[in-house]
This record gives C-alpha cells, sequence and structure tokens, in this order.
C-alpha cells in the first residue's frame, strides 16, 4: 500500500505535537537536522553510550520517541535502547516508528526527500 502525502502530512503533524513534550532519539547530526527542517524540536542525537543515553532520558523524566533508522544497524540500536529504558519505566511512543515501516523510507536523514516525492 503507497503512503499519500496527506497520510504523511498528518502523521508528521502528530510527531511535531508529540515532539512538545517527548524526546525524539535519532542515530545522527543529519537526522536531526532533517527532523528540524519538518519543525520538529526536543531532538537528542546518539553520541555517548546507549547506557548512558538510557540514564539520561530516564532522568530527563520525558516519555520519548526512538527514530532510528529502519536498517540492521538501526533496528539493532531501537532493540537495545528500548529494552534499556523499559527497565528504567520510561514510556516509548512508536506510532511514528510503526507509520514510517509502512514507507519505503529506511534511513531518517532521507525523510524530507522521501516527503517532497509523495503525492
Amino acid at each position: 500500500m503507497q503512503i499519500t502525502k496527506q497520510e504523511f502530512e498528518e502523521e508528521l503533524e502528530i510527531l511535531k505535537e508529540s515532539s512538545k513534550e517527548k524526546l525524539i532519539v535519532v542515530e545522527g547530526p543529519k537526522d536531526k537536522k532533517a527532523l528540524e527542517s519538518l519543525g520538529i524540536k526536543h531532538i537528542m542525537v546518539l553520541r555517548k553510550p546507549l547506557y548512558l543515553v538510557s540514564e539520561y532520558i530516564e532522568k530527563s523524566g520525558k516519555d520519548c520517541i526512538l527514530l532510528l533508522d529502519l536498517d540492521k544497524a538501526g533496528k539493532r540500536l531501537y532493540s537495545i535502547l528500548n529494552h534499556n529504558l523499559n527497565q528504567f519505566g520510561v514510556r516509548i511512543d512508536n506510532r511514528f516508528r510503526k507509520f514510517l515501516f509502512r514507507t519505503k523510507l529506511r534511513q531518517i536523514e532521507g525523510m524530507t526527500r522521501y516527503f517532497g516525492k509523495l503525492e
């Protein structure tokens, strides 16, 4: 099933609203830049060991959205962070991630280009 531009816009709007209260975690600075260009805030780039990232998120007291790439490496990172954060009792919002699996997009940094190609 092909995702329409309208569906993508609706999901992006929900993500924008969610980002006001939740911390979004991405793999790299290009991912962060792509999300910011779409108006999304409160983005944290993975720059430290995953256990330190997990502790930081837990101490922030915020729920989080793990927007890691949908490739093999991103899935591995997601699995580790998801496990660690669950142990800390951090709630993870997977709505947008599940939506992305319905698209052909596999790299967060390519989101703006992908969005631009939708009809």
